[in-house]
Order: C-alpha cells, then structure tokens, then sequence
C-alpha cells in the first residue's frame, strides 16, 4: 500500500506548473460550452439555419479529433513546452479571426483551425503533468488540474447566454483572447524547457489511417445523434468507413514497431483496463449532460439556458470529492474507482423516477451525488492508467486516454439520443417523462457495466519503470 511521504508532497514549484497549464487548458473547455449553448442564437444573428450554423461545432470537433493522434508525437519531437506554447498561440489567434468573422462560411473555416490547436492542447497539457508529478502526487495534480473541466461547463453556459443577451456575438470568441493572453504570459515565463526526447519522423501512414478514422466515426455518431438513428447515409457512411479505417490502423500499428501510437500499452492490464473505463464512461458520465437539459426543456418548459444551469449540481457534486486524488496516491485507484463508480450509480437510479411533477430538488440532489462519484472516479481512472508505465510512455498513453474519452463521449451521446428516440412512444408530457425514465434505466446499465473492468483492475500498483 502507498503512503504520502514527506517528499512527495506538492511543492510550489508543480503547483505552480498546474495552475499556469490550468489557466491556458481553462480557455478551450470554456470555449466549446459557450459555443454550443450559443448556436442557436448564432443561427438568428447570422442570419444563416441551424443546420448551416452547427458546422461551426461539427468543424471544431471533428479537427480536434483529428489533431489528437499526433501530439504524443509532437510533445517527444519537438519539447511539450515548444509544443504547448504554439498550440496556445494558434487557439488565440483564431479566437481573434472567428470573432471578426465576416460570413458563416469564414467562422466555420476558422472554428476547423481552432479544432486542430484544441486537439493538442489538452494532452500535451496532461503529458506534461504526468512527467512532472511523478507516481506519487500525480492523483493530488490531477485533481487541481480537473477543476477546469468541472468549472467550465457550469460557467459556459452564464457566461453564452450573457453575452447573446447584452452584446454581440463576437465576443463568444473575443472572451478567449485575454485568457489566452494571460496563459502565454505565463508560460513563457514559468513553465520549464523540455528538450525533444526522439528524433524519429512521423508516422504518417498511421497519421493517414487513424486521424480519419477517428473523424469518420465522430461526424457520423455526431449525425446518428442529430437524426435519432442509424437510419441515413449520412451517420452510417461516415461511421462505417471510420470504422474500417480504425481497424486497418489497429492491423496496422499492431505490426509496426514506430507507429503513431503503441499499441503495446494496451497489454499493460491497469492501463487497458482504465481504458476500457474511460470509452464506458461516455456513456455514464454524458447520460445526465445529456437527458436533463432535454428533460427540463421538453417536460418542464425550462428554457436552454435554465437547463444548463440546473447541472450545476453536478458540478459542486464533483468539487465535493476533491480528496480523492489524494486518497488515490495513498492506497491506490481501485477502491476509489469502485466507491466512485458505486455513488454515480446510486445517483443514476435515482434520475431514472423522472416524471412530470418530479422536483428540482430531488434532481439537483441525485446529480450531487452522481457528480460526487464520477468526480472521484474520473481522477482516480487517469491517475490508474498511468500506474505501471514509464515515462517514455506518457505521451502515447497520453494521447490513447484522450481519444478513448472522445470516443466514448460521442458514441454514448449517439447511442443515447437513439435509445430516447425509440423510447418516447407519444407526444404528450407523461409519454415524454416515461421515455426519460427509461433511457435513464439504460444509463443504469452502462454504468453497472464499467463495473467490470474496475474489478480487473490490479489491487496495488507500481512505480512507473517497474517491470511489467
């Protein structure tokens, strides 16, 4: 069993690395939430239709999907530093341009470069943390560096519906270049050198293979979702050929000892297992991001903007269970990815008694609790993946973990619009509030599956640079 000991404590020198990567990680987690809250206002303001206006978060989404295969890479090769301070730059640039968009097309073409500088961003922000917390402090780090992803979608949406609210569009994007500003300030002056670590080229048949293959199946899971089925060419065309890219890459990379990404990793059990839980976790962690906002929407009458904030719960749920880095690196992460993933499910059974007259309190209060378990077994998930790997491997893991995530997220989203679509059987209230209810039972389900691989997880866990 791990204890903290006195040098593993987090001096000022990682606290400070945490919070100047933090700031700058902050500007695309909220940018993404004002953006989606925003669409629809967009789409009036530009006089332009929904359909046209959603390409300006489809463009995003599918070039950060695309970019992400290559940072593992690009962090070795050229130093995370060079690497975090150039992407940081891009995103602030286009910030800039998107805002001073002249037409729909232009913003859409600018949001599809803001994607690729997105896609780097956050794995060269966790490869670099990684590296510098050690095995040790690496859940406690993790834990500071989550704070973003749990504040920003609970001031996404505020700060949206504020800005179309009282002034123009424009500064849905202008709102990132201060942020933006301050973290390159910062970085330049606070965030160490690191030297490239390999010289060895791009593989760029993986490149060719895996970045669509990871686009394909996004942009058709994001058109399943958008249709509520499988039913057109345009989810099943894309999905299907991002598949077979995917398992050409996986035949592919399994051969080749240089490819973009190790596949080897996936042999090490607490890595793959961690894996396997972050892909299930999309289908969880999106089940109430997802159907609460449509539930108050389309049940209670809420508008957009008060469904968004009625998650909030969710949010103070995973602040609650900040400790559990900490309580990660003294005993390890699976008693924590149990407890935690035990408490999201207990909150889901609750979410599945939504009805017509179910209320406010009673929802805030089971996202509280599931906002508690998911918080704490998120941190505990990424700090057990990188349990028994070196350092040469952070990069690679890096970049795995976070398209798991992605690719989780989108097929749970997917999977759960067209579970909801076939349950609502009528129009009426009670028809609709019944077809939440059971979709939320399926959510239950899911969770009660990623139970599995967290009992596969090792007990104990080793220093990284132990033999596997």
């Amino acid at each position: 069993m791990l204890r903290t000991r006195p040098g593993d404590r987090l001096d000022p020198a990682l606290l400070k690395l945490a919070g100047v990567l933090v700031i700058g990680g902050l500007a695309p987690l909220l940018d993404t939430t004002i953006v989606n809250v925003a669409l629809d206002g967009l789409s009036r303001q530009l006089h332009t239709t929904v359909t046209t206006v959603q390409w300006v978060s489809t463009g995003y989404l599918l070039a950060f999907a695309m970019s992400v295969p290559a940072t593992g890479w690009a962090a070795d090769r050229f130093g995370a530093k060079r690497v975090w301070t150039w992407s940081l730059t891009l995103f602030l640039l286009t910030s800039a341009a998107a805002g001073a968009a002249w037409n729909i097309q232009s913003l859409i073409a600018l949001r599809v470069i803001q994607g690729i500088a997105g896609g780097f961003m956050q794995p060269v922000l966790q490869t670099m943390l990684v590296r510098a917390a050690g095995p040790r402090r690496l859940g406690r780090v993790l834990t500071l560096v989550t704070l973003a992803a749990v504040i920003a979608p609970i001031l996404g949406p505020v700060i949206g519906g504020l800005i179309l609210s009282n002034t123009s569009w424009r500064w849905i994007f202008y709102v990132n270049v201060p942020l933006c500003l301050i973290a390159l300030l910062l970085a330049w002056r606070h965030l160490p050198a690191q030297e490239p670590r390999t010289t060895k080229r791009l593989d760029v048949t993986g490149i060719v293979l895996l970045s669509p293959a990871l686009a394909g199946i996004v942009y058709g899971l994001t058109e399943v979702g958008r249709y509520g089925g499988f039913g057109t060419t345009r989810a099943t065309a894309p999905l299907v050929a991002g598949l077979v890219l995917l398992t050409v890459f996986l035949l592919y990379g399994a051969r080749r000892q240089n490819a973009v990404l190790d596949l080897r990793l996936f042999r090490v059990r607490s890595f793959s297992m961690s894996a396997i839980l972050l892909f299930l976790a999309g289908f969880s962690l999106y089940g109430a991001i997802l159907l609460l906002p449509l539930y108050y929407q389309q049940v209670r009458g809420d508008s957009a903007l008060t469904a968004g904030l009625l998650l909030a719960p969710q949010g103070l749920g995973a602040l609650l269970t900040r400790w559990a880095g900490s309580l990660t690196d003294r005993i390890g992460a699976k008693p924590i990815i149990l407890s935690g993933l035990l408490l999201a499910l207990a909150g889901t059974v609750a979410c599945t008694r939504v009805g017509t007259g179910t209320g406010q309190w009673y929802l805030g209060a089971a996202l509280v609790v599931r906002g508690a378990g998911l918080g704490a077994a998120t941190v505990a998930i990424v700090t057990g993946a990188y349990a028994d790997l070196t350092q040469a491997d952070v990069p690679n893991a890096t970049t795995m973990i976070r398209i798991m995530q992605q690719l989780g997220g989108s097929f749970g989203t997917a999977a759960l619009v067209v579970i909801l679509e076939h349950a609502t059987k009528g129009s009426g209230l009670a028809d609709r509030a019944a077809g939440f209810a059971t979709t939320f039972w399926w959510v239950t389900g899911f969770s009660v599956l990623a139970l599995l691989p967290a009992l596969l997880l090792p007990s104990r866990e080793r220093v990284p640079g132990d033999a596997r």
